[in-house]
């Protein structure tokens, strides 16, 4: 059975880039707002607010203008803070646990209809590379990037390397100026050195994962 699967993805995918009309390419702009967090990684947490801005390439896979493959190169801004909800719990704490990377969206996009303004959705791996991590007045001293003697092993430094599975729905007027919400569901481990923090909450054992909301702005140039 799986090698049945495996052999029609194949199948599928090649004939979908077959119909890859390369020539037909266009390039873009885009820069938008992140909301991000991590799953199970530092206590408190809370959200941190940054942004993505990067180039953009649209090349179409049918005839009708509907499918394409959409790609690009982003600066992508990620990680959470320690903001915590219930303030009287943690007076004055104000964590920074900042990630960005250099990032690359390789999205599946199809749009509505044939119209020119028109409702679109997008599926599709990101590839993010690490450029920058920052931790400021961490809560606790081993979520700091740098290793402790006292806790071997433990520390919050993040992967080099962070891959997430992206989805979206957008709206494009005139093909060109384009709107579009963005969740990016993380599926690698942002901190693998947290897994051995000390302690008995079972969240620690868990996979500490990074999650994007983002909306921005995308122009397509002719």
């Amino acid at each position: 059975m799986k090698k049945l699967f495996l052999a029609s993805a194949m199948l599928l995918s090649s004939m979908a880039f077959s119909q890859i009309d390369f020539g037909s390419t266009r390039f873009g702009a885009t820069a938008g707002m992140n909301y991000s967090r991590v799953r199970h990684a530092h206590n408190p947490s809370g959200p941190r607010y940054t942004f993505y801005a990067g180039i953009s390439t649209l090349t179409p896979v049918d005839k009708n203008q509907m499918f394409f493959i959409q790609s690009g190169l982003e600066y992508y801004g990620a990680g959470e803070t320690g903001k915590d909800s219930n303030a009287k719990n943690h007076p004055g704490y104000n964590a920074v646990y900042a990630e960005d990377y250099l990032s690359v969206p390789l999205m599946f996009k199809v749009y509505f209809s044939e119209g020119e303004s028109e409702f679109f959705g997008i599926v599709g791996p990101r590839f993010n590379f690490l450029v920058n991590q920052k931790v400021s007045s961490p809560a606790k001293p081993y979520y700091a990037v740098d290793q402790l003697p006292e806790y071997p092993g433990v520390n919050g430094k993040a992967n080099a390397f962070n891959f997430a599975l992206g989805f979206g729905i957008g709206y494009s007027y005139m093909r060109k100026m384009e709107f579009t919400l963005k969740y990016d569901m993380g599926l690698s481990n942002t901190y693998p050195n947290l897994m051995k923090e000390p302690g008995n909450d079972p969240n620690i054992q868990n996979s500490k994962t990074t999650q994007v909301v983002s909306a921005g702005l995308s122009y397509i140039f002719d």
